[in-house]
């Protein structure tokens, strides 16, 4: 890959509860040091955006930080240890579930809680960028095209609504969006990140921006040589089971107990 290369990370829930969308508590805390540590810079999607508009500059390496669903353990435990660090992160926020528990599938058991709007509005002011995952968590490409529209258009217009701010970032369910769904995405979102593995570049499709899934680097070692370049092929293995499981399954099948998506 020619140029800048970013690192979006992928997480989802900070806790104990095991399962490939938790993160111990302990082990995050290591990987954002170890990313401190490496001198590697945290930006935001937009500074992405500025850098491909030629509006801005990135350095030959930097990395995204990004949550899904908004649980309350962000809150909790993944804010603390990256405020300390002036780590800025985006949280996508599916607005069913605001002041909730999960409930989609593939969710926790038992489910876990999502923020409340307060607690969202407060992590906003401290520096917290907000983006949308739809309404109700669905599989967007098996939905008609009119269930489709108001689960992208009216998650925007919540989140918009209760924070004064505009969104212009999204993230589909379950990493799930066929190019019908990204052309209506693109109407309405300036970038989407799914869960496809790998690096994003600048010119990449902005609509659909590879993540790095950040279960498969909690050996910290490992993370520490990704963060220093020497991780070339560990990642290409790591695409390679991937595709596999992805042409087997649907996201939400055959999770771990304890998972969530």
């Amino acid at each position: 890959m020619g140029g800048p290369v970013v690192d979006i990370l992928m997480y989802h829930s900070i806790s104990d509860r095991g399962g490939a969308t938790s993160i111990a508590p302990a082990i995050f805390a290591r990987q954002m040091a170890a990313i401190a540590e490496a001198g590697v810079p945290v930006i935001t999607l937009d500074d992405y955006l500025a850098a491909r508009d030629g509006q801005g500059q990135l350095g030959p390496h930097s990395v995204i930080l990004t949550f899904d669903d908004g649980f309350q353990d962000f809150a909790d435990a993944a804010w603390p240890e990256m405020s300390k660090l002036g780590f800025r992160p985006i949280v996508y926020l599916p607005t069913a579930y605001i002041g909730r528990q999960e409930g989609w599938r593939g969710i926790a058991e038992p489910p876990r809680k999502l923020m409340g709007w307060g607690t969202i509005r407060a992590l906003f002011a401290e520096g917290v960028g907000f983006g949308s995952h739809t309404v109700s968590h669905p599989d967007l490409d098996a939905l008609p095209e009119d269930a489709r529209g108001a689960e992208l258009q009216r998650s925007k217009a919540h989140i918009e609504e209760r924070l004064s701010h505009t969104i212009r970032h999204f993230a589909p369910p379950y990493g799930i969006a066929g190019p019908e769904v990204r052309t209506e995405i693109a109407s309405l979102y300036k970038t989407s990140v799914g869960t496809r593995l790998g690096q994003a570049g600048l010119g990449d499709d902005v609509h659909d921006l590879p993540r790095l899934e950040m279960f498969y680097f909690t050996d910290i070692a490992r993370w520490r040589a990704h963060l220093a370049g020497r991780g070339a092929a560990y990642l290409a293995a790591r695409k390679g089971l991937r595709a596999i499981k992805s042409a087997v399954a649907r996201p939400w099948q055959g999770i771990a107990p304890g998972a969530g998506r």
